[in-house]
């Protein structure tokens, strides 16, 4: 078993195109052992987005801290916030913005792509 806690793990900013202001920590993952599941902390800073894009992978998202949109493969933009959980089908186009004024933390967990 493997114990970690959150904010002594490595944060890293996301230097991707189209992202803006995002920070991800790898909470658990192949480095753990994981070999099957990786979970992650992702941080929107006020004004960041991730990529629209999608990828083969389904993956679980929970929001843990603020609120956010989530823009769906249609363009649309869905409020969420803490204490909501979001399911992405693989393929499926999605965007995660923070268009207010606090930071927008989130888990997402996903398959190993290995």
């Amino acid at each position: 078993m493997i114990i970690k806690q959150d904010d002594q793990i490595t944060e890293v900013r996301l230097e991707e195109k189209n992202v803006k202001n995002v920070l991800k920590r790898i909470l658990i993952g192949p480095e753990d052992g994981s070999h099957n599941i990786i979970m992650r902390l992702f941080t929107i800073l006020p004004g960041g987005n991730t990529p629209f894009h999608s990828h083969d992978l389904e993956h679980v998202v929970k929001i843990e801290e603020g609120k956010g949109h989530v823009v769906n493969e249609e363009g649309e933009r869905i409020a969420v916030e803490s204490g909501q959980s979001v399911f992405i089908a693989g393929g499926e186009k999605h965007q995660f913005q923070n268009p207010y004024n606090e930071p927008f933390k989130f888990i997402c967990v996903i398959l190993n792509p290995k």
